[in-house]
């Protein structure tokens, strides 16, 4: 009870000016004004791309509205200036902090990510998000322009979510930056940061506990709607499990525009960020998070081909490997993470993992990687940012399924062709 009350709301008001930008790391200073606008879907390399950088994972500080605003940046632990990565805001809850959001790893989407993300955390005033005269809005606006600045960044993947008093800021983005943010993913929000405008689409995922004290979920479904008629979906009253059950119900809506389209998870609990379905051992928000934001396309270097017809089909001499699974279920759901080490003595470049799906599973979702057929001999593609695999390295990536009893793991790994160590 004691969390629920430090994430309930409170309606913050102080007035915000023009901004303006000031970033101190250090002795760096880096000027700047707000972020371009690039519409949603279209490859944009960042004046950071090609140049060596100058952030690095930390906490900096911004001048914006005319106020000291603070941010923390993580990296991917193996960024290049030549690689566009996608870039993800999480956003803290009341009486939270961006540290907060670090330490629970973005909502649990940087081990997802494997690399293949810019995380950015800012820090709300006075622990919130109340948006005055859209100061926070303002304030993202000044961080990606710095971020942008210095780093690779892919412009047509750009995402934010957060918990509570956050997911009603990631909503605020959603309706004001709709040619910003690809895609967002509220987690027990309400319009507490204000909507401005909402007229245009945004890919959108809802998620919201049907016994939440704090934040009814009529509160969800009322911000969900915004975006079900912005994005041209066919409005319904979707499906949500019964109190008592312990388990989510995930509906994605029909007749919404291309590439836009609106998902509403509604899970048995209270007012929690990463809730858990009865007898599983971890929540599954970040799995289906991660699997809404990727499915708009991997991450590409700004001026790299894609593989030709050319590329080998088969492990050069010296590689060998070994995948190991981990398997998350619930009822008829499940998580595989797969992870695949490049055991050889010579790099892989470019890799396709196949292995026996048990009978009655079938894919729904994946992250980090493609994957055909659904069922049965499945081959798990690489993306375009995890093509490379060093000799002691390791890929790690993963899917959801549904399944009708046998939840074991994946079996019979073959590498490019070749046998590989199983476990």
């Amino acid at each position: 009870m004691a969390g629920r009350r430090a994430w309930k709301h409170r309606v913050l008001g102080t007035a915000a000016a023009a901004a303006a930008l000031l970033i101190v790391a250090g002795t760096t200073v880096l000027t700047g004004g707000t972020a371009s606008a690039e519409r949603a879907g279209t490859l944009a390399a960042t004046p950071g791309c090609g140049k060596a950088p100058t952030l690095r994972d930390g906490t900096y500080t911004i001048q914006s509205g005319g106020r000291a605003r603070t941010w923390t940046l993580r990296l991917p632990g193996n960024y290049v200036s030549s690689q566009a990565y996608r870039l993800v805001v999480g956003l803290h809850w009341l009486n939270g902090s961006a540290a907060d959001v670090v330490g629970n790893g973005f909502y649990g989407l940087q081990q997802r990510a494997a690399n293949s993300a810019i995380f950015v955390a800012p820090q709300g005033l006075d622990a919130g998000w109340a948006n005055t005269g859209g100061r926070d809005v303002t304030l993202v606006d000044d961080i990606l322009r710095v971020v942008e600045n210095d780093l690779c960044v892919d412009t047509s993947q750009r995402f934010a979510l957060g918990f509570s008093y956050g997911g009603a800021m990631s909503y605020a983005l959603a309706c004001a930056r709709p040619t910003v943010f690809r895609a967002v993913a509220p987690i027990a929000g309400a319009n507490l940061s204000g909507c401005s405008a909402a007229s245009q689409p945004v890919a959108y995922f809802g998620i919201h506990g049907i016994r939440d004290s704090v934040l009814n979920i009529s509160a969800g479904r009322s911000i969900r709607d915004t975006f079900v008629r912005a994005n041209g979906c066919t409005a319904q009253s979707p499906p949500e499990p019964a109190s008592g059950s312990g388990t989510h119900v995930t509906t994605t809506y029909a007749g919404c525009r291309a590439g836009y389209p609106v998902r509403w998870a509604a899970f048995d609990g209270d007012h929690v960020p990463l809730p858990v379905d009865r007898n599983a051992s971890s929540s599954w928000v970040s799995a289906e998070v991660w699997q809404f934001f990727t499915q708009f396309g991997a991450t590409t270097p700004p001026s790299s081909p894609a593989p030709g017809p050319s590329s080998s089909t088969t492990p050069p001499p010296g590689t060998a490997c070994r995948a190991t699974a981990t398997v998350n279920a619930w009822n008829n759901g499940l998580t595989a993470d797969i992870t695949l080490t490049n055991t050889g003595s010579t790099p892989l470049n470019g890799w396709a993992l196949a292995f026996d799906l048990p009978a009655g599973q079938t894919i729904t979702g994946g992250w980090n990687a493609g994957y055909a057929p659904a069922s049965g001999r499945v081959t798990a593609t690489n993306a375009g940012y995890n093509a490379v695999v060093a000799p002691g390295a390791s890929v790690s990536f993963g899917f959801q399924a549904t399944h009708t009893g046998n939840s074991a793991p994946p079996a019979a790994y073959a590498l490019n062709g070749s046998a590989c160590t199983g476990a």
